[in-house]
């Protein structure tokens, strides 16, 4: 622990994110290596900056697995990846009226934004009108917000996927820099850079978040979020990784719930103004302290994620409703 976690104002570093001061690595490490006793003044300086922003107000996203099991990276997390021998299901991109079922059980589920997740180093021409196609009969019929997770995009795709009707593209940077050779060879760091800044270009909006617990330190878990705000990311997905059997991260240990919360308060530190989800692995590694989350985090994953299972929905508009927040029932 460093001596300054055992006399930081935590009050302070909430108004330092208000004021838009970025943290000191020494102020941000005071949170993750803060004794336990410690989590909940934290949390309850995060809420200080969460709800600035947000109010008490929870936005809700629900992914679409459009095609599964088929992908060609060797990313160490994935279940759907060459390298894994996890059993999962193996399709090609979904159908439009598929696509389009999904965003009606987005809307029932009361989720503002539909993900549509596509395996793969990164979409194909006929691929791409595939989802172009369903994005615009989705805009045309349903008031939700539109995000694809496609891979990385070819000359020329962003600016159809935007003029579609896209409104957020994910690609999430997942670790650090230095960490990022050990979790995946088969592209690099910058790649995944670049196209953030790519989308960013055609005036969609960039989603891209990490994965916490594999193998990174607290100082590069701190990197990971200066990395995002300086990518001014409007959107930060927060996984907790879901060692899944089969995967080369399969004995990895999850992390404990009262870290994971430590984490997700230094985001809402350092990207103040950001939409911080609580994303794919949270019911493994928070458990039964998943409503804590909300003090830092504006936003939730509802529903099954790509190839692991969620909780019901109604146990998240419980959690919701017990915590004395609301549903934001549009994200347009």
């Amino acid at each position: 622990m460093t001596t300054l976690s055992a006399t930081t104002d935590w009050q302070l570093l909430a108004q330092k994110a208000l004021s838009g001061a970025r943290l000191t690595m020494e102020e941000a490490l005071a949170v993750l290596e803060a004794d336990n006793d410690e989590v909940l003044p934290i949390l309850q300086a995060a809420f200080t900056v969460r709800k600035h922003y947000y109010g008490k107000k929870v936005k809700l996203n629900m992914i679409i697995n459009a095609k599964s099991g088929l992908c060609p990276e060797d990313c160490g997390y994935c279940s759907q990846s060459i390298v894994s021998t996890a059993p999962v299901k193996k399709y090609t991109l979904l159908d439009k009226d598929t696509l389009l079922a999904g965003a009606r059980e987005a809307m029932s589920r009361k989720a503002g934004t539909y993900c549509i997740v596509a395996a793969g180093k990164g979409p194909t021409d006929k691929e791409l009108e595939q989802v172009v196609e369903a994005v615009k009969e989705i805009r045309d019929t349903m008031p939700l917000k539109i995000c694809a997770c496609l891979g990385i995009l070819k000359d020329g795709q962003a600016k159809k996927l935007a003029e579609a009707g896209v409104h957020r593209y994910n690609h999430n940077l997942n670790t650090s820099r230095a960490n990022y050779p050990s979790i995946t060879t088969t592209h690099t760091y910058d790649q995944r850079i670049e196209t953030v800044e790519e989308v960013k270009s055609y005036g969609m909006s960039p989603c891209s978040g990490v994965i916490i617990g594999m193998g990174e330190s607290m100082q590069e878990i701190v990197e990971m979020a200066y990395s995002l705000r300086d990518l001014d990311a409007d959107s930060i997905p927060i996984n907790f990784l879901n060692a899944i059997p089969g995967t080369p991260l399969e004995n990895a240990g999850r992390t404990p719930a009262m870290t994971a919360l430590k984490v997700l308060a230094l985001f809402r530190f350092i990207c103040p103004s950001k939409e911080i989800r609580v994303a794919g692995g949270r019911e493994v590694n928070l458990r039964t302290l998943q409503p804590l989350s909300l003090y830092a985090a504006n936003s939730l994953f509802v529903g099954d994620y790509l190839t692991t299972a969620g909780q019901e929905v109604t146990s998240d508009h419980h959690i919701i409703e017990d915590m004395g927040f609301e549903i934001e029932m549009c994200a347009l």
